[in-house]
């Protein structure tokens, strides 16, 4: 019998319904779109449509990782992950999964967009897992790919990709994380002997939290101070080998191991030092700078800010990754949570009924949707971030253009999704309570596993620094060389048309009027073009106010400046926030465009709505100070949201369905059905007891004689 029919069997009298759930929650809530009798989505279609331009890829990888073998085991001691791990390193090489971004000379698949997509599907399995591999492939060998040259292709990649050289990647320092450009490692050019001398001067500047580096990494890509001729010329990268066959550390290197951490244990992070160590200069991965036998530095880009940021922007991929890997260990979250919530069974209506599903709860479903409709929207994001990435990397859209822009959009999702996967992941724990709570329903896993994701490949508030400065300069762009009468144009007018190059910041200059009714008013004057307008806007002024409070900066002395900026800091880092909202919102938008089938596309629209106006609802304060929304009007967009929640709880399961996850990548009790039989056999239970006559009558039911 179908969930469908139980469901019906249960309350045969009683018509499902979707307008209303009664008073208190009840049993005859429609739970799904069939039992409403509204339109469904097309399932298969929208799994496709979220796992976007390289969806054969991550199907080729979740097939993959539905082998046992390479599955998280909770409560696994340390060294015992750590092994796991290695060895599961060594499946994805028997099975390509470490070849998709490297040239077909060397062995690969020549396909940046698909090996990240692959790469993304890992979190599945185990973080640990998908870290590990991103260390080997993803930082160490693309530094030598991205940074060296073909000399160094020849040299190393190929053992790279088999895993005979497993490598870190070392660029964090203990004393300096985020700001790379202040590194304290220096490796200094010997002319004598044509060699790179590479040293830790004090104990800030030992390279910390390095994958690989506490156990199996043999060799290390070292960002260092290059110093040559008595001249520092910033932040450059070298291979430098680290450990014997043995696993020895070679003369003049020395590590400790980070050891226990908040998550991802199956990772051998660690610290390493250098005390005088000399390589070659060939190490030198010399792509964007070079030196001379003599030790004369050479270098295609004269500016040093400028190379330094093409240096580390060629290694962008690591935050454009874990943007989609964030979004898919939240999508699991939410796959739990709402398939609990729809079986599990907590209080009676009052009324004497059957108790009542979870998700029937209006409070759970405001809890779990709006951020169901926002993992949606990171879904759709992300893959435009990928589609940009690819043509980058690719070679068939690298400018310096296109690279800014895929440094920018990176650098505003990767801090929302992480955020996002935290904040989503608690709830999901909460909203299955206590089961929630064991390892093995996972949810608590991928917390910790997941936590370091704000922090690393850039702290997630000096992410969202460099993209509200460079809204700082897109916006002054617009001004350069402008009279006094086209200021006053732009003031008056608040630029309709986009507004900053790249960032697709559009006004669409319409006002939101009332209309009659105040709930209908919402529904019908916060639709898509209004949803955009106020999201756009908040933007806009935002950006706008801050350059205006930053004027006096360009005339004030260096401190004075910077003081200026430091005050106002906060308010530039929540507007590059909601510039990466706005962002999710238009990729959703365009995401839905091309749907055909009738019902898919009114679900995704509701949805791709609730989205809108959870954003406009979380920043009802800015709006009603700002004038930009009516008390009268603020007020409706929470009660319209409730509505929201309540049109889409029978598409619930339908939706978290369509994440495509398999039995085996989910791996969670409360979510295998378990739950259901239970509920089941509990009411069967009830059901034969009171039939049997000899059930005992509640101690109420005698007062009432």
């Amino acid at each position: 019998m179908t969930d469908a029919a139980v469901r019906q069997n249960i309350h045969p009298k009683k018509p499902a319904t979707s307008k209303r759930t009664p008073a208190g929650g009840a049993p005859t809530a429609a739970h799904s779109a069939e039992e409403a009798n509204e339109p469904r989505i097309d399932i298969a279609a929208v799994t496709e449509l979220l796992l976007g331009t390289w969806a054969e890829t991550r199907h080729e990888a979740r097939e993959l990782i539905k082998d046992p073998a390479l599955w998280r085991i909770d409560g696994q001691p340390m060294p015992e992950h750590r092994e796991r791990v290695l060895g599961q390193l060594r499946l994805l090489v028997e099975n390509k999964g470490s070849r998709r971004a490297f040239p077909k000379e060397y062995g690969g698949l020549d396909n940046n967009g698909a090996n990240l997509a692959g790469f993304m599907e890992l979190v599945l399995a185990d973080p640990s897992l998908q870290i590990k591999s991103g260390v080997q492939w993803g930082l160490f060998g693309s530094a030598i790919y991205q940074l060296g040259t073909k000399k160094h292709w020849d040299a190393w990649l190929s053992d790279v990709i088999e895993l005979e050289l497993p490598g870190a990647f070392a660029m964090t320092e203990t004393g300096h994380g985020s700001d790379v450009a202040s590194i304290g490692t220096t490796a200094t050019y010997d002319p004598d002997t044509e060699e790179f001398v590479i040293h830790t001067p004090f104990r800030g500047a030992w390279k910390d939290y390095l994958g690989n580096a506490a156990l199996h990494g043999k060799a290390a890509t070292v960002f260092a101070q290059l110093i040559t001729g008595g001249v520092n010329y910033g932040v450059h990268c070298f291979f430098v080998p680290l450990r014997d066959d043995e696993g020895n550390f070679l003369p003049g290197i020395g590590g400790e191991d980070d050891g226990v951490k908040g998550g991802l244990n199956g990772i051998d992070n660690g610290r390493l030092h250098f005390d005088h160590v000399r390589v070659p200069r060939f190490n030198l991965l010399n792509r964007y700078g070079d030196v001379a036998s003599d030790g004369t530095y050479t270098s295609e880009i004269s500016s040093p800010g400028r190379r330094f940021f093409t240096m580390l922007g060629a290694l962008v991929q690591g935050r454009v990754s874990l943007d989609g890997a964030a979004t898919t260990g939240t999508a699991l979250a939410l796959y739990i949570a709402l398939t609990y919530a729809n079986q599990r069974r907590q209080f009676d209506s009052g009324s004497g009924s059957d108790e009542v599903v979870l998700l029937d709860y209006g409070k759970h479903q405001r809890r779990l949707l709006p951020l169901l409709a926002q993992n949606y929207a990171q879904f759709f994001a992300n893959d435009e971030l990928l589609q940009k990435f690819d043509g980058v990397f690719s070679g068939r859209a690298d400018t310096p253009a296109e690279r800014e822009d895929l440094e920018t959009l990176a650098a505003a999702l990767k801090p929302l999704s992480t955020w996002n996967a935290l904040s989503t992941i608690q709830e999901a724990r909460e909203a299955c309570g206590g089961s929630g709570f064991l390892a093995e329903n996972r949810l608590v896993g991928l917390h910790q596993d997941l936590d370091v994701y704000v922090t690393f490949e850039g702290d997630n508030n000096v992410l969202l620094q460099l993209v509200g400065k460079r809204l700082l300069g897109d916006y002054a762009r617009q001004f350069r060389g402008a009279d006094a009468a086209k200021l006053a144009s732009f003031a008056a007018r608040q630029a309709a048309g986009k507004i900053f190059h790249g960032a697709g910041l559009r006004q669409f200059g319409q006002s939101v009027a009332d209309r009659g009714s105040v709930a209908r008013s919402v529904e019908l004057g916060l639709r898509a073009e209004q949803q955009h307008e106020l999201l756009a806007g908040r933007v806009q002024q935002m950006v706008a106010d801050i350059a205006g409070r930053l004027r006096p900066a360009a005339k004030a002395s260096k401190a004075e400046a910077a003081e200026i900026f430091n005050a106002n800091q906060a308010e530039l880092i929540e507007a590059a926030r909601a510039h990466g909202e706005l962002l999710q919102w238009e990729a959703f938008t365009d995401g839905i465009a091309g749907v055909e089938d009738e019902g898919t596309l009114q679900v995704l629209t509701w949805l791709r709505d609730l989205f809108g106006l959870h954003l406009i609802e979380k920043h009802l304060a800015w709006y009603l100070i700002n004038g930009r929304l009516s008390a009268q009007r603020a007020a409706s967009v929470s009660r319209y949201i409730d509505r929201l929640t309540l049109r889409l709880r029978p598409h619930a399961q339908d939706l978290v369905d369509a994440y495509g996850f398999a039995p085996e990548h989910v791996r969670a009790p409360i979510a295998s059905g378990a739950e259901r039989e239970r509920q089941d056999e509990a009411r069967e239970y009830y059901a034969a007891l009171a039939a049997s006559g000899e059930a005992p009558v509640p101690e109420k039911s005698l007062k009432k004689k």
